[in-house]
């Protein structure tokens, strides 16, 4: 099983993100991430779909992908060839004595606290998912009291295959 990330442009349209994860769903393709914004020009969505599955289905994926009306294009994220980062909160139990311990872990990890209570600290960090992992695997032993995860985002290196529409 490998790992396909991919980088889709589509049109700003009414249903395009449940045309694009019913196609998921019709042919039994998994989506392990999926984030979607609008880019600078508001007409147009980025996608970034991460799905896992041997070389036929990652190829039939992106097949499907191309025949949809709003796909503008399609652009597969290479590790190394792409920027790719996911965004990740992390709400943990801290009680007086456990604060500083965390801050250090937090600035080793280039993350920031948002937010501090009596008994709690939320956490911001952001990179790539096996720091991400990293950082979690560092918080064992403290209670994680919530957790939301944006899912990977990425663009592609330089400015050799950038999609300009008139």
């Amino acid at each position: 099983m490998r790992k396909q990330v991919l980088s889709i442009l589509v049109e700003n349209t009414s249903g395009v993100l449940s045309h694009i994860s019913g196609l998921f769903s019709r042919r039994g393709f998994n989506i392990d991430s999926f984030s979607a914004g609008v880019t600078a020009d508001e007409r147009f969505t980025r996608l970034t779909i991460v799905a896992h599955g041997d070389r036929l289905i990652l190829d039939q994926i992106r097949k499907q992908l191309a025949k949809l009306e709003d796909v503008i294009s399609i652009k597969k994220l290479e590790t190394g060839a792409s920027v790719q980062r996911e965004l990740m909160l992390v709400k943990i139990s801290a009680k007086d004595s456990d604060r500083q311990n965390v801050l250090s872990i937090t600035e080793i990890f280039k993350g920031r606290v948002v937010d501090v209570t009596h008994d709690s600290m939320v956490i911001e960090i952001t990179g790539g998912q096996d720091k991400l992992a990293a950082f979690l695997d560092m918080l064992d032993g403290y209670e994680i009291l919530e957790l939301a995860r944006t899912g990977l985002t990425g663009l592609s290196r330089g400015s050799d295959d950038v999609t300009i529409i008139e």
